[in-house]
């Protein structure tokens, strides 16, 4: 899979400013402006990518669990000693 990277004059602009000029260009574009469709789709483009790193950036690693030997696949699951084969 490529990334494609957004072209260097949108990396100074901060996050409030690239909203703000996102709305305006998508406001022009729905007026029927085609040249500002292009522009509103970029920016709105940046800011997913954006907030998409934010998020993952406050993600907690996910803990790993001991493996088990194969042929003890029937103890410590999840549903520990409420299989159909357990006794009662």
């Amino acid at each position: 899979m490529t990334t494609v990277r957004m072209p260097p004059q949108l990396g100074h602009i901060d996050d409030e400013e690239l909203e703000r000029l996102a709305t305006s260009w998508r406001g022009q574009a729905l007026r029927g402006d085609r040249e500002a469709y292009g522009i509103a789709h970029a920016l709105e483009v940046e800011q997913r990518r954006r907030m998409r790193e934010s998020q993952l950036a406050q993600l907690p690693p996910e803990p790993v669990a001991a493996p088990r030997p194969w042929w003890k696949f029937w103890q410590g699951g999840p549903a520990s000693g409420a299989g159909p084969m357990s006794p009662m």
